[in-house]
């Protein structure tokens, strides 16, 4: 039990982790990202976008971390879709990734675009439009095509298991259609990421991870859960 206990606290810890880094990191990509003299002002910015992308990459790690914590106890209910769980968690990671070396690699454009004096623009804002789309891509993809999917799945583990109580688990499965469906309507072109509506359909799931990561810490896991679990994947091993 200690050790479940612990692991719980992880997660916890990782989700909110994740959720700081997250919007930390956005807020520090803001000269790079906006506005039309960010060829300039990345440059002038280089700490504080670095920064940022050390930001997305905790998220990364933190993201990996909380898959992986929760496989050993996911995997006794069903062990395919806490395999997919890691699997699609590892991909939405890989794809914050991407887009923080896309992010990166427009910093070292904006420097040598500094650095040449003041060369005719197009070229260098033709390569800034293409890594500025890459990022806007990744920021879609990962944080709400890949989330929808890998939240719904362990939130339905938690919902039949009965490992944290069934309101968290029903916020997290509603949270996580909502942020899929938001992806899909982004995708589209119905409305941008960074709109009201992208926000409404986002605000579920966020709000599910808080208070997932809250009751983690505090309560942890349902130790009656965890303990029948435990034997059903006793007696399937008998089998």
């Amino acid at each position: 039990m200690n050790s479940n206990r612990k692991a719980a606290k992880i997660v916890g810890v990782l989700f909110i982790l994740a959720a700081v880094t997250a919007v930390i990191g956005l807020n520090l990509y803001d000269p790079i990202l906006n506005g039309p003299d960010y060829l300039l002002k990345g440059s002038e910015h280089a700490n504080q976008v670095i920064v940022g992308a050390v930001m997305e990459l905790i998220l990364v790690v933190s993201a990996v971390g909380t898959a992986t914590t929760m496989f050993p106890l996911l995997r006794q209910y069903n062990e395919s879709i806490a395999l997919w769980h890691v699997c699609f968690r590892f991909l939405e990671a890989i794809i914050i990734t991407v887009g923080v070396i896309s992010v990166l690699s427009l910093l070292t454009l904006s420097q040598e675009f500094v650095a040449a004096g003041a060369p005719d623009p197009s070229s260098f804002h033709s390569s800034g439009i293409t890594l500025k789309a890459i990022h806007d891509w990744t920021f879609m993809l990962g944080p709400l095509f890949m989330l929808g999917i890998n939240t719904v799945m362990y939130s339905y583990i938690f919902y039949k298991t009965r490992l944290v109580p069934r309101f968290i688990s029903i916020l997290g499965m509603t949270g996580a259609t909502g942020v899929f469906i938001c992806s899909l309507f982004v995708m589209f072109g119905v409305f941008p990421q960074i709109s009201f509506w992208g926000a409404i359909l986002a605000v579920p799931v966020a709000a599910n991870e808080m208070i997932l990561a809250v009751w983690l810490i505090v309560k942890g896991f349902n130790e009656n859960a965890i303990i029948s679990l435990t034997a059903k994947s006793k007696r399937k091993a008998t089998i």
